[in-house]
């Protein structure tokens, strides 16, 4: 078979259900994280499919055979899980390992965070076998799962633009500025990870607030229904105040108020 031969639509539609299917399932694993007020070791999830000329241009490279391709080019679908902290990385992976043999098979691991590349690319990839169902049948396709920090992903982003300008030949000055923006971005993980404590205990903050807020307003919409229309609105415009502020304890206590109001009228 000659790659002229090759029916695309047809060979990449199974890649684009995978890479369909495995983004909603990690998007609705950390919505789960979220659902139980836990902060998702996942802060994105990012898929894509090959271009058929950057499977091509692959193909030549490596001197792949189009009858192998499908076989010998691992990453023909893609998915990049991003993560806030370094540890978050581990996480992720081990949650991956653990649906080896349900829904996906890891087929190989790759760390580049402890065995950093010559360039200063640090990611860790999975290469999992996943299942889809097509009209053709039951067919298992190679996935590259990307798992990295925002800091890794935006060095990563700038590596591959300055590949694609220079076609893979970046200039020697070039790359060693390279080198040391990728020093700068583990650094900057490392700082982060420090302060990971603090980070986390803000956002269970933010995620409290928000939540008792939604709590006031569900309130505050039934007493309308069977309290005054002038107290409710009062509580609504106090209600509003009080998120002006932007006073946690003002909230909170705003929310002992309406929860007396709400007694009184028997409101759950």
């Amino acid at each position: 078979m000659e790659i002229t031969e090759i029916n695309w639509d047809l060979l990449l539609l199974p890649y684009n259900q995978a890479v369909s299917e495995l983004t909603v399932k990690l998007n609705s694993l950390a919505d789960g994280y979220r659902a139980l007020s836990e902060v998702p070791p996942i802060e994105s999830v990012e898929g894509r499919v090959k271009s058929v000329m950057s499977i091509i241009d692959k193909a030549k490279r490596k001197n792949i055979p189009a009858d192998r391709i499908e076989d010998d080019i691992e990453d023909i679908a893609g998915i990049r899980i991003i993560c806030r902290f370094i540890d978050d990385i581990s996480r992720v992976v081990s949650v991956l390992r653990e649906r080896d043999g349900l829904d996906l098979e890891v087929l190989q691991e790759r760390d580049y965070i402890r065995n950093i590349k010559p360039s200063g690319y640090r990611s860790y990839h999975m290469i999992v076998g996943y299942p889809v169902i097509t009209a053709l049948g039951r067919k298992i396709v190679q996935c590259e799962i990307q798992v990295r920090t925002l800091a890794m992903n935006f060095w990563a982003v700038i590596e591959h633009s300055l590949k694609y300008k220079y076609k893979g030949q970046i200039p020697e000055d070039v790359q060693a500025r390279l080198i040391r923006s990728a020093d700068a971005a583990s650094r900057l993980d490392d700082e982060v990870s420090e302060i990971r404590g603090e980070i986390i205990d803000a956002e269970h903050s933010i995620v409290a607030n928000s939540s008792a807020a939604n709590v006031i307003l569900r309130k505050i919409r039934a007493l309308y229904k069977v309290a005054g229309i002038e107290e409710a609105d009062e509580l609504n415009r106090s209600f509003f105040a009080v998120c002006e502020s932007g006073s946690p304890d003002r909230l909170h206590e705003f929310g002992r108020i309406v929860q007396k109001v709400a007694d009184l009228y028997g409101v759950g």
